[in-house]
């Protein structure tokens, strides 16, 4: 994580609230930190996005509950 950190030019600590989806972190940041590590942000294809979704719904769905991420609601009426 360190050494993410370093090449990120970034704290541990803000990587850490990379990893927890804290929303002050700078977008920016995020994304360095993301194509740092490898994980892809975007897809060419819709199709592969939507088997990405239920991957990843899948894969929470085997976590107990009280690990689950909560849901939010999603305020987008700008």
């Amino acid at each position: 994580m360190r050494e993410l950190a370093e090449r990120a030019s970034i704290t541990s600590p803000t990587l850490a609230r990379i990893e927890h989806g804290d929303l002050t972190v700078g977008l920016g940041v995020a994304f360095e930190a993301a194509a740092l590590a490898g994980v892809p942000l975007f897809h060419e294809d819709r199709a592969d996005l939507s088997i990405d979704l239920d991957r990843t719904s899948n894969r929470v769905a085997l976590l107990p509950q009280r690990v689950r991420p909560r849901r939010r609601d999603v305020k987008d009426d700008f």
